[in-house]
């Protein structure tokens, strides 16, 4: 038996890793396939357009017919393949 469990102590729980690096992984997949996005801003305005660039604090979405944008993260919403 257990040491801790004689003692009556209860077994510890695995940590929950602080970074999953999912959001790298989609962002780059997006950026490899050329996905078109809606990204919904905080204002609640829409923009579209193929997400180019990203790093720790914003992305770059190019636009067809329109100025390239940098989005600060703390901006958006959400954003959605279309």
């Amino acid at each position: 038996m257990n040491q801790d469990n004689l003692a009556g102590k209860p077994k510890a729980k695995p940590r929950v890793p602080e970074h999953t690096f999912e959001e790298m992984r989609y962002l780059r997949r997006l950026i490899e396939n050329r996905t078109r996005v809606r990204v919904r801003l905080s204002s609640n305005e829409d923009v579209e357009g193929t997400v180019e660039y990203y790093d720790a604090g914003f992305i770059r979405l190019t636009r067809l017919g329109a100025p390239n944008l940098f989005i600060y993260k703390h901006d958006i919403k959400y954003l959605y393949e279309i």
